[in-house]
C-alpha cells in the first residue's frame, strides 16, 4: 500500500512539473509573439512611408486622403490602432497587398514554398558537408585540413553572397553551361507540373516528370549551393568548437586507454555528445537561410519570399513588409521552440533542470 502511494505521488509530482514547464513555455511563447506583434506595429508607424499616399498616391484630392485617413484608422489614438492590428494579426488577416491587389497571407502562402524549398535544400548541403570538415579540422586540429576548413569558413563569412552568385552565374551557366540560368523552372515545364505542394522537386518527383525534375534542380543546385556554402562556413565552425571540447573530457581519455577504436570515439561517443548543441546551430542557420535569402533570391529571380519582400519595399507595400516580417519572426520563434524541445530529449540533463 505504501508502495502504491509513493508511486503515485510519484506520477502527481510529475504531472506537476509536466504542467508547470508547458505554462511557463505557453507564457514564454505568448510574450515573445505580442512583442513581435508589437515591433511589428512600430515599424509600420516609424518608416518615412504614408500608408495613405501608399494607397491612393499623391495626386489624390485631400478629401480623399481625409476619408482613407479615417478608413485606415489612423485617427485613433495609437494604443486603439494597436489593439486593432492586433485583432487582425491573430485571426491570419494581414490585410491587402498594394502591389498584387490580393490578401497578403494568399501571396505569402503562394510565395513561400520556393523560398521553402531553396532554404531546405541549402541547409541539407551545409549540413551535410559542414559536420564532417568541422570534425575533421578538430581531430587534426592545427594541421592543414584544419587550415583548409578554417580559411574556407573564413571566406564564406566574408564573400557578400550576391557577389558570389554573380560569379556563379558568370561562371557556372553564361560560361560553363552546367546549371540553368534565373527562375525557378523553365518556361517549357512551367505548365506541365500541377503545384501540389508547392516543392517543384518534390511536384515532379510525385507525378514522374523526371524532365522537368531535372530541370528544377538544375535552376536551384547552384543558388542553393551557395546557401548551403554559407550556411556550412558558421556549422563547420560550431561543430570543431564543440568536437575540441568534448575530444578534452575525461571520457575519451578513458576510451583510448581502455583501447577503443579512434574512428568509434570520434563518430560515435564524442560527435554524439557534440550533436546536442548542434541541434541549435543547425536550426538557427535554417531560420537565417528561410528569412535572409533576399539578396540570392533578388540575384537569382528566385520568385520566394525574400524577392516577394524586396518588391513590397521598393513599392512602399508597407502591409506586405510587416506580413513577411511577422511570418519571418515566427520561423524564428518556432525553429528555436522545437530546437529546445528536441534539445531536452536527446539530453536527460535538460530534462531534470540540471
Amino acid at each position: 500500500m505504501a508502495l502504491a502511494d509513493t508511486s503515485g505521488e510519484g506520477r502527481a509530482s510529475a504531472l506537476r512539473s509536466f504542467s508547470v514547464k508547458a505554462a511557463k513555455l505557453i507564457l514564454s511563447v505568448a510574450v515573445t509573439f505580442f512583442g513581435l506583434l508589437l515591433v511589428t506595429f512600430l515599424i509600420g508607424r516609424v518608416v518615412p512611408v504614408d500608408p495613405v499616399l501608399a494607397v491612393v498616391g499623391d495626386r489624390a484630392s485631400q478629401s480623399t486622403y481625409d476619408k482613407v485617413f479615417i478608413e485606415l484608422g489612423l485617427d485613433k489614438p495609437l494604443w486603439e490602432q494597436f489593439l486593432i492590428y492586433l485583432q487582425k494579426m491573430l485571426s491570419g488577416s494581414f490585410g491587402e497587398s498594394l502591389l498584387t491587389k490580393k490578401p497578403i497571407a494568399e501571396d505569402i502562402a503562394r510565395v513561400f514554398p520556393a523560398t521553402l524549398e531553396l532554404a531546405s535544400v541549402a541547409i541539407i548541403i551545409g549540413t551535410l558537408i559542414g559536420i564532417p570538415a568541422g570534425v575533421l579540422a578538430a581531430v587534426r586540429q592545427g594541421g592543414l585540413a584544419d587550415q583548409v576548413v578554417r580559411v574556407l569558413g573564413l571566406v564564406g563569412y566574408s564573400a557578400p553572397i550576391f557577389w558570389l552568385g554573380l560569379i556563379g552565374l558568370l561562371v557556372f551557366y553564361a560560361s560553363l553551361g552546367w546549371v540553368a540560368g534565373p527562375g525557378r523552372i523553365d518556361i517549357a515545364y512551367e505548365y506541365s507540373v500541377t503545384r501540389q505542394t508547392g516543392l517543384l522537386l518534390i511536384d515532379t518527383a510525385m507525378q514522374g516528370q523526371w524532365a522537368a525534375f531535372r530541370n528544377v534542380f538544375s535552376h536551384i543546385i547552384l543558388p542553393a549551393s551557395l546557401l548551403g556554402y554559407f550556411s556550412m562556413a558558421y556549422i563547420s565552425r560550431m561543430t570543431r568548437s564543440f568536437m575540441l571540447q568534448e575530444l578534452s573530457q575525461e571520457y575519451v581519455v578513458t576510451a583510448r586507454v581502455k583501447g577503443v577504436p579512434e574512428w568509434r570515439i570520434i563518430w560515435l561517443h564524442a560527435l554524439r555528445n557534440a550533436a546536442v548543441p548542434l541541434i541549435t546551430v543547425v536550426a538557427l542557420s535554417y531560420a537565417n537561410l528561410l528569412e535572409g535569402s533576399v539578396l540570392t533570391e533578388t540575384v537569382f529571380a528566385w520568385p520566394g519570399l525574400g524577392q516577394y519582400l524586396t518588391n513590397s519595399l521598393q513599392n512602399a507595400d508597407m502591409n506586405a513588409v510587416l506580413g513577411c516580417t511577422l511570418i519571418i519572426g515566427a520561423i524564428f520563434v518556432g525553429l528555436n521552440l522545437f530546437s529546445d524541445l528536441l534539445y531536452s530529449l536527446l539530453d536527460p540533463r535538460v530534462r531534470r533542470g540540471r
